[in-house]
């Protein structure tokens, strides 16, 4: 059984027991987190598709841990011109395991 989930504006295809990072969620390490925007549950041959969503359709995940990822380095230059520019960015996020799917 598997599920397609949203959540910080993107889509995840999640089953159970899988480990995942989203984009930060302010909640506590150890406790359950109930994402109720799933686009689409398949159990099998038998598909729920949503129109955006399914209806009584949620997933349970624990927080596992927060964090940042690696820096991403941008780097700017123009040739001949002696104009370099360096910057970096590390994006927070939110490690999650899948612990149920319910429909």
């Amino acid at each position: 059984m598997y599920a397609v989930i949203k959540t910080g504006g993107k889509q995840y295809r999640v089953e159970n027991g899988l480990k995942l990072k989203i984009e930060q969620v302010p909640v506590e390490i150890g406790s359950e987190l109930l994402i109720d925007q799933v686009l689409m549950v398949a159990d099998g041959d038998n598909i729920s598709l949503g129109k955006p969503l399914v209806s009584g359709a949620s997933v349970k995940a624990t927080v596992l841990e927060q964090g940042r990822h690696d820096k991403v380095r941008i780097f700017k230059m123009r040739r001949r011109k002696h104009y370099r520019k360096q910057q970096g960015h590390r994006q927070n996020y939110t490690e999650i395991q899948i612990t149920g799917i319910s429909v």
